[in-house]
């Protein structure tokens, strides 16, 4: 396997995000998804103990992709005092495989949309 992978990315507090995570094996095809679930969560530490939330993961099974989505009314619980972490991850009832991880930098929105 070549998981997991980092993405870093910016979000505005409130708003919907989206992203796509295309995994890969380790000869750097597409990793077969059929009998997979995933899961995304955030938090504002890694390990346990800490605040916990949960984004929507939908497994595509004909394009062997993952969409990640923090809705609007998870994204307002994100405070920008705190650092924010995520794990994106998949699931066959057997294996557990993190593919992708990083950090989340929240901004506030100007239109206060908290």
């Amino acid at each position: 396997m070549a998981f997991p992978g980092t993405y870093n990315f910016s979000y505005y507090r409130g708003d919907t995000f989206e992203f796509i995570v295309r995994p890969k094996d380790a000869a750097g095809d597409a990793f077969d998804l059929t009998g997979y679930s995933a899961d995304f969560t955030i938090a504002d530490a890694r390990g346990t103990g800490s605040t916990q939330y949960t984004g929507t993961a939908t497994v595509n099974t004909a394009d062997n992709i993952v969409t990640c989505t923090i809705p609007a009314a998870t994204g307002r619980n994100l405070d920008t005092a705190s650092s924010w972490v995520y794990d994106v991850q998949i699931n066959d009832g057997n294996v557990i495989y993190t593919i992708l991880t990083g950090s989340i930098t929240v901004t506030d929105d100007i239109t206060g949309a908290v």
